[in-house]
């Protein structure tokens, strides 16, 4: 089993190599990773060339929903997105919050910071930044933001009670996040939980939808809803390369369960009795 650090490693890695692959390459796969699917084009990843401000230059194809669409993003709002990528979710919610606004990008992996600061330079835009970091740690100050986003995200980070708990530090008083992500009910042949690129690949990284969703209770955080769910079905073409075919059949008939959810949730204006960073020691 891969310690904490090597799995970072294994994601900063792969994500590097991400970063210079085709859309249509990362969209055909899972989260870029996992293998490239000739049964299915569009695994996980909703289109956003609707909405304002997007970029197409900043879309790689890799996330698993639309969390700011439904992040109630206001004028003026300091916005932070956890794993930005290329910048797209960064250049949507600017549009959001104007020119009155600012927004942050944390990515841990240096090509995905550069790219990103390549695409804003072309878009000329003056209130956006990129940082690198580890969102687990953020290089924020505390009570920074009105609102973070992010998208397909924390199920490649090894200790999310460790990022849940940042995102409530950097919030400020008041705020809210929306998240994409994936999760699961039920659990995952033995060969997916152990397959690196599956890790890499937004799946075997993922955790039981329950313990998501207490994860970010019991870390302080009120009025948690569910704002779109929607199941994940990965092609049989990328799980034959992990599973044999009574594995893949046992699989497809157990009641496992692979689903893109957008959590909601707001921290408290006053700290309650929890265990958010602001009220437990």
């Amino acid at each position: 089993m891969q310690t904490d650090q090597q799995l970072k490693e294994l994601v900063r890695q792969k994500y590097s190599e991400i970063a210079s692959q085709d859309k249509d390459v990362n969209q055909a796969s899972c989260c870029g990773a996992g293998g490239c699917s000739t049964e299915v084009y569009n695994i996980m990843s909703d289109d956003y060339a609707g909405l304002d401000g997007y970029a197409a230059d900043a879309d790689l194809g890799l996330g698993c929903g639309l969390p700011t669409q439904y992040a109630k993003i206001a004028p003026g709002d300091t916005v932070i997105d956890l794993g930005s990528g290329a910048g797209n979710d960064v250049f949507i919610a600017r549009a959001e919050v104007g020119e009155s606004g600012y927004v942050i990008g944390v990515d841990f992996t240096p090509a995905m910071i550069e790219k990103a600061k390549l695409n804003a330079a072309k878009l000329g835009f003056s209130n956006v930044e990129f940082r690198q970091g580890d969102i687990e740690e953020m290089p924020v100050d505390s009570n920074t933001a009105d609102v973070i986003v992010s998208n397909c995200v924390l199920n490649l980070v090894p200790d999310k009670k460790a990022v849940m708990k940042d995102i409530y530090r950097v919030l400020k008083p008041g705020g809210h996040f929306s998240i994409s992500d994936i999760v699961l009910k039920g659990d995952l042949p033995q060969a997916l939980k152990q397959a690196a690129e599956m890790y890499a690949g937004c799946v075997s990284g993922a955790i039981q939808k329950d313990a998501y969703l207490e994860c970010i209770t019991i870390t302080g955080f009120e009025n948690l809803t569910i704002q779109k769910e929607k199941m994940i079905i990965i092609p049989d073409d990328i799980l034959k390369q992990y599973l044999s075919e009574a594995e893949l059949t046992s699989f497809r008939n157990s009641d496992v369960g692979i689903y893109s959810v957008t959590v909601y949730a707001e921290k408290p204006t006053v700290p309650k009795n929890c265990c958010g960073p602001d009220c437990c020691k």
